[in-house]
């Protein structure tokens, strides 16, 4: 296979330093500016991911992610308001600073330059972008990839250090738009337009990924690659014999749902299947 864009240094190995990795979701609560907000103060709202932070940091996780999870319905990147990344930020940076692990930050809905801004004030490491490239009908509507102005935003933000995480074939939306492109396709349509790793995903959050999705996105492209819903301690293991890491939320939530807070008897548990299987 021929590549797309010039090589560049594995991102899990910059980051992480490490050539398996596990992520932990941060679902964040409510920000100020979104429907279910109900007037907490940031004291507040950082003590929230700040314990879930820990108990992710205590069961052994990798690394995390803050996500704005609380802010149902999202909004299009159109129209998030500057202080979505204010509150972002301000938690990023306290998360990082208090557990030490690398960071992560996803903002919905494909707010990739937001993301980024939040990822600068906060020292995050990457970004999640839920469609880098291209474009799909999503349940806010239909999202065109933010490559283009999202890597010139970067450059102008001197965040060139800030990676890009990027979904191909997102959950939660249809792809009819981009049907006589095959998954291969779209696939080194990310590594082509500069994503630094790619993320395939079931339906819906806490779906898993069909095997064969997964072996023909790995055949795609030479980026790192991880498995970013549906993951839990029954398919970790046959998941790392593909991937090279995994995203993981609701699996490790106190009802393995993703509204309630990170159980740590449930982050040991699956980090010691994970540390037990064989690496590749």
């Amino acid at each position: 296979m021929a590549p797309v864009y010039r090589s560049k240094p594995d991102a899990l190995q910059a980051l992480f330093a490490r050539r398996r990795v596990v992520i932990g979701v941060i679902h964040l609560p409510a920000l100020p500016g979104s429907p279910e907000y109900r007037g907490a103060d940031i004291e507040a709202l950082a003590a929230i991911a700040l314990e879930d932070a820990r108990r992710y940091a205590r069961g052994g996780v990798h690394g995390l992610i803050v996500e704005n999870h609380g802010d149902i319905p999202f909004a299009k990147p159109g129209d998030l308001g500057p202080e979505t990344a204010a509150v972002m930020a301000v938690i990023g940076d306290r998360v990082r600073r208090d557990v030490g692990l690398p960071l992560g930050v996803n903002v919905l809905a494909n707010g990739a330059r937001h993301a980024l801004a939040v990822a600068q004030a906060a020292g995050a490491g990457f970004v999640r972008v839920n469609q880098w490239a291209n474009a799909y009908v999503a349940n806010e509507g239909i999202l065109e990839g933010p490559a283009a102005a999202a890597t010139r935003y970067r450059a102008w933000l001197r965040a060139g250090r800030v990676r890009v995480f990027a979904d191909v074939h997102v959950k939660h939306g249809a792809h009819a738009i981009v049907a006589d492109r095959s998954l291969g396709e779209l696939t080194r349509d990310l590594e082509f337009f500069d994503a630094d790793a790619v993320i395939v995903t079931g339906q819906r959050t806490g779906d898993g990924v069909e095997g064969e999705e997964l072996t023909t996105v790995r055949g795609a492209t030479q980026l790192p690659l991880l498995v970013g819903s549906g993951v839990g301690e029954a398919n970790v293991g046959a998941i790392l014999g593909v991937a090279d890491g995994v995203i993981v939320a609701s699996a490790l939530k106190e009802e393995g749902v993703w509204w309630t807070p990170v159980s740590e008897a449930k982050v040991r548990a699956f980090m010691a299947v994970v540390e037990g299987s064989a690496p590749r």
